[in-house]
């Protein structure tokens, strides 16, 4: 699902190479749903090791962490907390098309339609607490920081980024500039075609658009957001305008004379209110080199060639870096 933005959220090209000596606040949740979803086989499996569990995500932060490494990029990856009450319809429609993309999967499978099998697979990849918990481990022992956020990830981030703590934060969903990240990357975890980098500039946003952020939020009330269903027939074009006309979003609902099942205030804050962790400690760590090599390589069957490939670039720095220690505590 995710936030319909685009619309009205302009988006530039940037260069991998501009986020040079940059600090990325990566969505963690965001980022390891692309690794479950695109590291598949031809035919839609995931990587699994020789127990059967999943090893996709491992291979995404992994090889995809130590190329922004190596590019000079400092990452630091942001776990979602308790979800808000509100987010349980959001959660259930998920569920429901993840369950429904696995029967479509194998039904594909069986059937020898491989291309479909491949694009169903991608929408029945699912998050677990096993891969959560893996996930925090690797990051871990590879040295980079990771913060657990009271509830909404994308919350702490941006947080993070008006604090001037990391640069951007680097998600696929528009609900960043909402929580008011001053900038937002897009597709920083994507390969392929659809590899473009775009950033997003929340004082770009506003002031193209002629809103505050407030009244943002009010635009992605009647859209529809994670936490709320939308007003049917409004996009987010047609939110803007009304928003811009009658100044907010109660006096859009008394001119449609229609209600929604929420407060928009409860919606509103979500986003201008939310939780978020002050004192947390961000801090790279020399990278536990054995350490990977016996969790990936003989619990989680990965080639060591390629793993050690990888943890050479986490030890490559910027040639305007002097030593590990201007990087690693």
């Amino acid at each position: 699902m995710g936030l319909k933005f685009r619309d009205i959220a302009s988006a530039h090209e940037i260069k991998l190479n501009e986020l040079n000596g940059k600090t990325v606040a990566l969505d963690a949740a965001n980022t390891i749903y692309q690794f479950l979803s695109s590291i598949r086989q031809v035919d839609g499996t995931p990587l699994m090791d020789h127990d059967g569990n999943i090893t996709s995500h491992f291979s995404g932060i992994l090889y995809r962490t130590s190329s922004l490494v190596d590019k000079g990029i400092k990452p630091i990856y942001v776990f979602d907390g308790k979800p808000h009450v509100l987010k349980k319809d959001t959660q259930a429609a998920r569920r429901e098309i993840r369950e429904e993309a696995e029967i479509r999967w194998k039904d594909a499978l069986e059937e020898g339609r491989i291309e479909d099998a491949r694009k169903f697979a991608v929408r029945s990849s699912r998050m677990s607490a096993r891969i959560i918990e893996g996930s925090k481990k690797l990051l871990e022992l590879m040295g980079i920081p990771y913060i657990q956020a009271i509830s909404e990830g994308e919350a702490q981030a941006s947080y993070m980024v008006e604090k001037g703590d990391a640069w951007c934060v680097a998600s696929q969903d528009y609900d960043c500039i909402l929580f008011g990240a001053p900038r937002m990357l897009k597709n920083i975890a994507v390969r392929g075609p659809r590899s473009r980098l775009e950033i997003i500039r929340l004082n770009e946003v506003l002031e193209q658009n002629g809103l505050t952020r407030k009244q943002l939020v009010d635009v992605a009330i009647l859209v529809g957001t994670d936490f709320n269903e939308g007003i049917k027939g409004i996009g987010a074009k047609k939110g803007r305008n009304l928003i811009k006309k009658h100044g907010d979003v109660y006096k859009v609902l008394k001119h449609l004379k229609t209600e929604m099942d929420v407060d928009p205030q409860e919606i509103r804050d979500i986003f201008l209110d939310h939780d978020f962790i002050e004192d947390y400690d961000v801090k790279w760590n020399k990278p536990d080199r054995e350490g990977i090599i016996d969790f990936l390589c003989e619990k989680h069957d990965f080639s060591v060639d390629r793993v050690v490939g990888a943890l050479d670039k986490l030890k490559r720095l910027n040639p305007e870096q002097k030593s590990l220690e201007q990087w690693f505590g």
